[in-house]
Order: C-alpha cells, then structure tokens, then sequence
C-alpha cells in the first residue's frame, strides 16, 4: 500500500482530496451562516409585524432614514391624502407575479408631514406598460392608514438602473429624498404598505394590496422552505466523504498494483530433455491383423520383416 500511495498520481490525488475538505467545510459553514442570518431575520419581521401600530412619524423624520431593524414594522398615520402629487412605480409584480405598477400617494398628517403610502398594485394601461394606468379613486376626507414600514428603496439596493426621464408622475423607485422634490410638504423618510383603511374605501377607492413578507417562501430558513440548511449539511456530508473515498481508491489500486505484481514474477519453468540421455525409439508400428481365416497376406510379411530388420538395426 505505501508503494502505491508513493506514486506521482497518488501525491497529486491525496493533496487535491486533502484540500477540498477544509473546502467543503466551510462552504457547509457558509451556508449555515445564512440559514442562520435568515432566522434572525424573519424572527426580526414576525416581531415587526406583530407589534401593535405605533405612529409612523414617532419613528421616522423627514431627512431621515428608517433602521433596518424596522422593517416591517406595523405603523399608522391620520390625515388626508394629497391626490396631486400621486405617481405610480414601474415594474411591479403583485401576487401572481402579473407585471404592472403600484400606486403611490401622499398622506398629509396633521403636523403638515407627508408620508408616501403605497396603496397597492394595479394592471397596466397597455401591453407596452410604459402608458399612465387606471389607477384607484384616492379616499376623500380624513382617513387612518395602517401598514407596514419599509426603507427607502436606493437603486443600488434594488439593482434598477435610473432613467434619465420618465412620464409625468412615474417612477421607478419609492425613495423619500427623490419624490420630496415634488412634494411641497416635508416626506418623512421611508414609505408605508397599505393593509387597511379607517374608515373602508369603496371597492373602486382600494388596489390590490401588495402580499406581506410571510407570503413568500423563499425567505423561510426551515427545512422544506429554504435552501441553507440543507445545503450545509450537504457540503458537510461531501467533506466527510473525501476521506472515505480515498482510502476506497487507495485500496482498490493497492490490489490492482498487488495482482499485476505477481502475474509479471517468474514462476517455475518445465524440466526441458537431457542433452545427454539417449532419445528413446519411436513405437513400431503394429502389424496388420491378419485377415479372417488364418491367411498371411504379402503385404503383412513384408511389413514384419522390415520391422525386425529395424530393430535390429539399431541394435535391438
């Protein structure tokens, strides 16, 4: 076994082997650390969501930024809306991944801030979704929004690339510090998902309200609902593996190495004639039976005769 593990294709193959443990370990480690961070972060919105209401302008400034920590965040706000300075936000999916906008409108608190709510998502207008939409009649009077608090939205955050220009009242964003150019009341940072209206809206006053967090699966860490556990285990189970399989392959070759070996070595040859010793005489030939009835042909005498006379010849 040591003379084959010594060979140039062994060296190579046990140092390739000898790396990717420590490879695949922390590849599993890696792993793991996401399905880690996703827990605390859907721990972080179940504990958002399930707070009750707090007013959003006790947790967020114009000028400001909202934390992380308080995404998700169960917020509401009193006041009426500002139908004016409404737009509407470019490629957005709703439930069923149909693309089209979502409907963005400022409330005015009684401070005098602005606060953008996201009323929900409505069909495109054309099949070229570039045109303004329908868009839902915006609630008159006086109304108390609730809804979830979510960060400005950056493009380096979303990975949507600015436009030099768009249609009136469009974006591509919800981003405060962008559409506070537009607004004359201060925008208070961040931007509201509506869930619910007091007092309800008419049908015709209310959008397809965008799905919460929980709806989607992808951001679950659990087995059968994610991907990171499973896949550390996985890049665990490969590490311990690799040793497994070379002493495997180590083996197998020894006794591939072992059986070649002994099918090359000298085994013992036959004993070859004596130089010496004299050849032994070939065996006469037997004679013919004589034919039925006791009669000797010539044929027979002769072949009788020249056998005596051949062993007598070599001295017989």
């Amino acid at each position: 076994m040591l003379r084959t593990l010594l060979t140039r294709r062994w060296i190579v193959l046990t140092l390739v082997l000898a790396a990717l443990i420590p490879t695949f370990y922390r590849l599993g480690l890696w792993q793991y650390h996401r399905y880690e961070q996703a827990n605390a972060l859907n721990r972080m919105i179940d504990r958002n969501q399930s707070a009750a209401p707090a007013p959003v302008t006790s947790l967020s400034k114009p000028g400001g930024t909202v934390p992380f920590s308080l995404t998700y965040r169960t917020v509401s706000a009193t006041g009426h809306y500002d139908a004016a300075h409404q737009f509407v936000v470019r490629q957005r999916t709703n439930a069923s991944s149909a693309v089209g906008f979502q409907v963005v409108t400022p409330l005015i608190t009684s401070t005098g801030e602005a606060v953008l709510v996201n009323r929900g998502w409505v069909a495109p207008a054309s099949q070229s979704g570039t045109a303004y939409p329908e868009v839902p009649d915006v609630p008159g009077g006086k109304v108390t929004v609730t809804g979830r608090l979510r960060p400005d939205e950056t493009y380096a955050s979303t990975g949507i690339h600015k436009r030099a220009s768009l249609p009136p009242h469009q974006s591509v964003i919800i981003n405060s510090a962008e559409h506070a150019r537009e607004i004359p009341d201060p925008v208070v940072a961040g931007y509201m998902e509506l869930t619910a209206t007091s007092p309800k809206p008419a049908a015709s006053a209310e959008a397809e309200l965008v799905p919460g967090p929980q709806q989607d699966t992808n951001s679950m860490a659990v087995v059968g609902q994610g991907v990171h556990l499973p896949y550390a285990i996985q890049w665990w189970i490969f590490a311990a593996a690799v040793p497994l399989g070379w002493w495997i392959l180590l083996r197998r070759d020894t006794e591939i190495d072992a059986e070649a070996r002994a099918a090359a070595a000298p085994g013992d040859a036959p004993a070859g004639p004596d130089p010496e010793a004299e050849p032994e005489p070939a065996p006469a030939a037997a004679a013919p039976a004589p034919p039925a009835g006791g009669t000797v042909s010539p044929a027979a005498d002769l072949y009788a005769l020249l056998g005596n006379g051949r062993r007598r010849y070599r001295g017989d």
